[in-house]
């Protein structure tokens, strides 16, 4: 039989979703799962926003729409974008995307040829990791430093990686797995260090708009990166529109240009209803967008509150994301445990507690001496928190 090809064996995951097989698993015998494995929104679309779809559809937006995406929705989103980044945007820098994930590796197959390098978040999303060695890059992590309020950018780390091939950073501010914000000390050391090594950026806004206390800021708005940054942007997070698959990438023309050449070639085209959805979200009520954050953000003080009351942890509470990663290198320790996967387990199958382990989120450092896990808070209600940590606490405290 024939092999498969040896780009595909370099091919990566979303590894968190087989914790939710675990999950699933264990649920399916009959037990109490709490999820907070997984980044998906438990909280319904807002009404006005399937509304549009559903009136979309009744008009007959339903064949092949421009590559591109649709001119309202592009004209909405680079004056939306430009407005709260403080940029200028026109339709011609804007190229919809069936979801924000799809911008990595067309960002990435835009850029790369054979051996350049690419700076990562790890640990981060692993889809950036597993497209730049997928398109023949090489892949150059850089992890993150606990401080006081949360982490920092190991910039030893960045700046000893970087060479004559390295071509681009991915910079995940209001950081999946992690909830980490940059200060804007940090935002301006990635932005010169960008324009010193002359690298192109990957700015994954994915969080920028789940936000609980403060006001997001994008590396765009910095002198001289405008020209050289593409912004990922999705509708996923921000109107719990996980599965309508929306998003967009946002940057200099001739970039994007490229970009919507891949949608040409991958998909034609994202779902034509679906973005009338998306001009939906622009310009309709934001109140229940409002009420989201409402929830998200009573769903994280109970999650830090009750970690925070477990004997040997050690947690943040990040302005951002709906993530927390939390320092169990005590409890770990203390329990006897060599191996994450172990640790993880044994918390499912003893209280239903459902979370990932560091190890989901790109290739351990060298560098690293603890252990994190990272609990999402997206899919479970603050009732079903409390009742899970109550559980995690005794079993953790034994």
């Amino acid at each position: 039989m024939r092999k498969f090809s040896k780009r595909f064996g370099r091919l990566g995951t979303e590894t968190a979703f087989a914790v939710g097989a675990d999950a699933a698993a264990w649920a399916s015998q009959g037990n109490t799962v709490y999820p907070f494995h997984l980044g998906d929104i438990n909280l319904p679309t807002p009404k006005h926003i399937v509304e549009a779809a559903m009136a979309a559809i009744k008009a007959g937006k339903t064949g092949y729409a421009p590559g591109a995406g649709i001119m309202p929705l592009r004209e909405k989103l680079a004056e939306n974008v430009g407005i709260d980044r403080g940029v200028q945007y026109a339709a011609e820098n804007v190229s919809i995307q069936p979801g924000g994930k799809p911008v990595i590796g067309k960002f990435l197959g835009v850029l790369l040829s054979e051996g350049d390098e690419v700076l990562y978040p790890n640990p981060g999303y692993p889809i950036y990791e597993s497209q730049i060695e997928y398109l023949d890059g090489k892949a150059l992590p850089y992890g993150f430093t606990p401080v006081a309020g949360g982490f920092a950018i190991n910039r030893e780390e960045i700046e000893r990686q970087i060479t004559d091939k390295t071509v681009a950073i991915i910079y995940n501010n209001y950081q999946n797995p992690i909830g980490a914000e940059s200060s804007a000390e940090e935002m301006q050391y990635i932005a010169d260090l960008a324009i010193k090594h002359d690298l192109w950026v990957l700015s994954d806004e994915a969080y920028f708009d789940i936000r609980y206390g403060g006001k997001s800021e994008s590396i765009v708005s910095l002198p001289g990166m405008r020209e050289r940054t593409v912004i990922l942007y999705t509708f996923s997070k921000k109107f719990a529109m996980t599965g309508w698959r929306l998003g967009a990438a946002i940057g200099p023309s001739d970039f994007i240009s490229g970009i919507s050449k891949f949608n040409t070639n991958y998909e034609s085209c994202s779902n034509h209803f679906v973005q009338y959805a998306g001009i939906a979200c622009l310009t309709g009520p934001q109140d229940p967008q409002l009420a989201i954050i409402k929830e998200l953000r009573q769903r994280r003080d109970a999650l830090v509150n009750a970690l925070q009351d477990i004997n040997g942890v050690k947690v943040s509470k990040p302005n951002t994301t709906f993530y927390l990663f939390p320092d169990v290198t005590e409890i770990y320790q203390r329990k006897g445990y060599t191996s994450s996967a172990a640790f993880r387990k044994d918390a499912l199958e003893k209280t239903g507690v459902s979370f990932c382990s560091r190890e989901h989120f790109g290739r351990r450092l060298p560098t690293e001496n603890k252990i994190f896990v990272r609990f999402a808070y997206s899919g479970i209600n603050v009732p079903q928190i409390e009742e899970g940590l109550a559980k995690l606490k005794v079993f953790w405290e034994s």
